[in-house]
Formats: C-alpha cells, sequence, structure tokens
C-alpha cells in the first residue's frame, strides 16, 4: 500500500514539491555558511518523493532553533504556503485528503525542518 501510495503521490504534486526542495537545497549550498541548510533541504526533498511509510522524529536542540528562525524568514513561510495551497486543492475529494494531509506534514516542516530526523514508518 505505501508504494501504490508513493507512486500515485507524485502525480498530485509529490515530483513538483521534491523539485522544489532541491531547487533550495541548490540555492542554499551556493554559500559555505548554506551548505547544512542545504544538506536538510536535500533530506526533505527525498521526502517530498516518497512520505509514505515514514515519519518525523523531533530531535531539536538550541541550534536548530536559531537556524529555523533563519530559514523560516528567508525560504519557509513561500514553501509552508505552497504546501498548504496543494493540501487544500487535494482535499476537496475524498480520493485526495491522504495526499493533502502529506502536503500540511510537508508545511508544517517548511516552517521549522532543523531539528527534525525522517525514520521509516514501524
Amino acid at each position: 500500500m505505501t508504494l501504490l501510495g508513493n507512486i500515485i503521490w507524485l502525480l498530485c504534486g509529490g515530483l513538483i514539491s521534491g523539485l522544489c526542495w532541491a531547487v533550495y537545497g541548490l540555492l542554499w549550498s551556493l554559500t559555505i555558511i548554506g551548505i547544512p541548510v542545504g544538506k536538510q533541504c536535500f533530506k526533505l526533498a527525498a521526502l517530498s518523493l516518497c512520505p509514505f511509510g515514514k515519519e518525523v522524529v523531533n530531535e531539536g536542540g538550541g541550534g536548530s532553533c536559531l537556524i529555523n528562525a533563519i530559514w523560516m524568514l528567508v525560504t519557509g513561510i513561500e514553501m509552508a504556503l505552497a504546501h498548504c495551497a496543494a493540501a487544500l486543492v487535494l482535499c476537496v475529494t475524498v480520493i485526495g485528503i491522504p495526499f493533502g494531509m502529506q502536503h500540511f506534514k510537508l508545511a508544517g516542516l517548511s516552517l521549522a525542518p532543523f531539528g527534525k530526523r525522517v525514520v521509516p514508518k514501524e
């Protein structure tokens, strides 16, 4: 069921979402200081391509709070709004609700992605 969900997800905005995360990762990686931010963007790009069967675990600390504040001002709000818009469009139909919920999950991660780790769901 996870494989089928991930395949349908790619058609319901997952491919575009993953590409957006990868583009932001490349842009952040242009500077030495931004490389850790870019690395996190690439992790979330992988999650955006296959979100079913995975969950996010919070492992935040003081340093992740600071970088989350910078991230939110520069990139996070824009990504969160895009995910929320896609989620609202998908939640109009009953079939799209699970995919819309994944977009809402990614919208929350868009606001504060640092201090989080993606693990397989058990």
